[in-house]
């Protein structure tokens, strides 16, 4: 397999990569494959699992909650 080193990458980008990696349980490097694999060969199938883990946790449960349903009478 051939290796491939990037340079001068923002050390913001790397932690970001790393704490990305952490949650989906595997290493920076295996994360960055697959990164590389999606943007390069169309791979924009994610699992349900890895979506809710990269949503950011945001607002109060109250935020989302839907207002009650009031009824409303039937046009007839």
């Amino acid at each position: 397999m051939a290796q491939l080193l990037v340079r001068g990458i923002e050390v913001d980008l790397v932690t970001r990569l790393k704490v990305r990696a952490a949650r989906k349980g595997h290493s920076a490097e295996e994360e960055h494959r697959q990164i590389l694999r999606a943007a390069l060969f169309g791979e924009s199938r994610i699992s349900l699992a890895d979506a809710l883990a990269g949503m950011p946790e945001v607002g109060e449960d109250e935020d989302f909650e839907r207002p009650a349903d009031l009824g409303r009478e039937p046009a007839l």
